[in-house]
């Protein structure tokens, strides 16, 4: 592996300037996740069923669920590709780690 493979300052930089940016993309997931029941909620009570299903029913077919199911899918994705890129930063020191402690093996095993 070259050294701007495993460059553990590069990767530690990486992780910090993201935190925030992952954890505003993993907050509006939740928000959307939960906002769904409250817009569901608000869906249900505009229509024009009288039958708890029925209202249901409606609700789920409704542009404006439909809608926050794509935002659900978008915030979910956001987060997730920062999640991956953060777990391959962390591996990345990991191996920076791992490849100076077999140089100080070799390092004292030659000496």
């Amino acid at each position: 592996m070259s050294k701007r493979e495993t460059d553990a300052n590069q990767a530690i930089d990486f992780i910090y300037k993201n935190a925030t940016p992952y954890a505003q993309a993993k907050a509006t997931r939740v928000y959307l996740d939960e906002f769904r029941k409250s817009k569901k909620a608000m869906l249900m009570q505009g229509s024009s069923e009288t039958s708890a299903v029925a209202q249901e029913k409606d609700a789920y077919a409704h542009p404006e669920y439909l809608e926050l199911l794509a935002g659900i899918r978008s915030a979910v994705e956001i987060e997730e590709l920062l999640r991956w890129q953060m777990r391959a930063a962390e591996l990345r020191v990991d191996v920076w780690r791992s490849e100076e402690s077999s140089a100080r093996f070799v390092s004292k095993a030659v000496t």
